[in-house]
């Protein structure tokens, strides 16, 4: 019976996003949300830790499908120790320790279909419990990977608090009436701390300039580097990290774990770092900003310029 309902509430978000995508004022998103609530009813799993997966999971794969909920399970974990990766009986999955279940009572467990592999993925969250850190736990057993399980857990948050999943305002850093100026200094030579390219850009301004937080996300580090000074780590919902370094100060209050919002002021411009804490005024003040991806593997710089370029045309 849970079965079908699965299988009524998929069919419904299918459809939902189909109207969605051909009629523009549909919200496609709420849709979602809904069918997110409708399985938190059945599963006793919070809504927005389905989306918070679905999130990531679109966030790692290069080609993200609506049909398949945007979760690809891997056949190695799908099947367990079946030398043979093709659709059979969840029956015989069991056996060998897969975590493939049938979600449509058609008899078979297959991967490539919608309706078995969410089914599959909320039946092995199942089976560790349903309280905050059971789900951490199940996380961790399923991508054996600290940040994989930190980047979820930061996404739910976000969709908790907000009561959606779509974040896409985004400010310049230094707000309008502020002198500053700019270039593309990605991978340019770094002289301090041995061979190294500069895995930002580099924002110059007068000490105590606020710097805001270019996107909504939650604090992931904050505190002294040796090269960045005084800074801050912030994760977006797409998986990336953005670095604010050499701050004079940060805002009042905020601390790691907090949420912050697109124009949110976060600490102040500074020329802190290139040594033990405290160090100040080895060059001249300005924000370093970089921008980082993760892909569920690794987590690797690319260039900021011009995602600034275009924030800083739509500054609010």
């Amino acid at each position: 019976m849970k079965r079908r309902i699965v299988i009524l509430f998929f069919s419904i978000l299918l459809l939902n996003t189909t109207i969605a995508y051909a009629k523009e004022e549909v919200d496609s998103n709420q849709s979602k949300i809904e069918f997110y609530k409708q399985m938190q009813a059945l599963t006793f799993i919070p809504w927005y830790y389905f989306a918070a997966i679905h999130q990531y999971e679109k966030n790692i794969h290069t080609e993200d499908s609506d049909d398949s909920f945007g979760i690809q399970i891997p056949n190695q974990k799908w099947y367990g120790l079946l030398p043979n990766t093709t659709p059979r009986t969840p029956e015989v999955i069991q056996m060998f320790g897969g975590i493939g279940r049938d979600g449509n009572d058609d008899g078979i467990a297959d991967p490539n279909d919608p309706t078995d592999v969410f089914y599959s993925f909320s039946q092995y969250i199942k089976q560790y419990g349903y309280s905050e850190q059971d789900i951490r736990t199940a996380l961790w057993n399923y991508y054996k990977r600290e940040m994989s399980v930190s980047s979820i857990t930061k996404y739910a948050k976000l969709f908790e608090t907000y009561d959606t999943v779509t974040f896409d305002d985004h400010a310049f850093p230094i707000p309008k009436g502020y002198n500053y100026s700019y270039k593309n200094t990605w991978g340019d030579a770094r002289g301090f701390g041995g061979r190294r390219i500069h895995e930002g850009t580099d924002i110059f301004a007068n000490y105590g300039t606020p710097v805001r937080s270019t996107t909504y996300g939650v604090i992931e580090l904050k505190g002294w580097n040796r090269y960045g000074g005084w800074r801050i780590g912030i994760r977006d919902t797409h998986n990336r990290y953005h670095y604010y370094a050499h701050l004079n100060s940060f805002a009042e209050g905020i601390k790691i774990g907090d949420i912050v919002e697109a124009g949110q002021t976060i600490g102040s411009v500074g020329s802190t770092g290139y040594g033990p804490p405290g160090t100040s005024g080895k060059f001249p003040p300005h924000l370093h900003y970089g921008m980082y991806k993760d892909d569920g593997n690794r987590q690797w710089s690319f260039d900021p310029f011009p995602y600034l370029t275009r924030w800083e045309k739509n500054n609010p």
